[in-house]
């Protein structure tokens, strides 16, 4: 849980704010200096309110992932539930260059709602999951004779 560091966000506005009233004057400037210690505070609930927001709306755009905003100390950090393990399985994308095909699958209601779960955690669609889970499958079954010389271990011809 990495924080994000408000207090050098909130510096570098004022620090802005004290070299534009530098422009008027020491009378203006000991207002800005006033004007910074009552907003810092302000500013600082503003900040959180939009990263709140933000983790949010980015939440709501992820299935399966959930995104929170927690202060530690003074600093907000993010925590993030759920997260997918988009690096972990590639996706299926036809423009690779491999062709596509398209099959109809039927399988049990029961079955199906287990994969979308699976898919939904890993901030998947079904497509996607059903292709990586085909292609785990088909990288670990046991090679069998496809009908190619020397497939697998099934014999053809005639002895004597």
């Amino acid at each position: 849980m990495d924080t994000m560091n408000l207090t050098d966000l909130i510096e570098d506005l004022s620090e802005d704010l004290r070299r534009a009233a530098d422009v008027g004057g020491q009378d203006v400037r000991a207002a800005a200096e006033r004007l910074l210690l009552a907003l810092a505070p302000a500013l600082r609930l503003t900040l959180m309110d939009a990263l709140t927001q933000a983790a949010s709306e980015i939440s709501q755009a992820l299935p399966g992932v959930a995104i929170d905003v927690r202060l530690r100390g003074r600093e907000p950090a993010f925590v993030v539930e759920g997260a997918p393990a988009l690096a972990a399985e590639p996706s299926f994308d036809p423009d690779e260059g491999e062709a596509a095909a398209r099959i109809t699958l039927r399988l049990p209601e029961t079955l199906k709602a287990r994969a979308e779960a699976q898919a939904a955690r890993r901030g998947q669609s079904l497509n996607t999951w059903l292709v990586a889970a085909a292609r785990a499958a088909a990288d670990t079954a046991v090679p069998h004779d496809s009908g190619r010389r020397g497939g697998g271990k099934r014999m053809q011809g005639w002895a004597r």
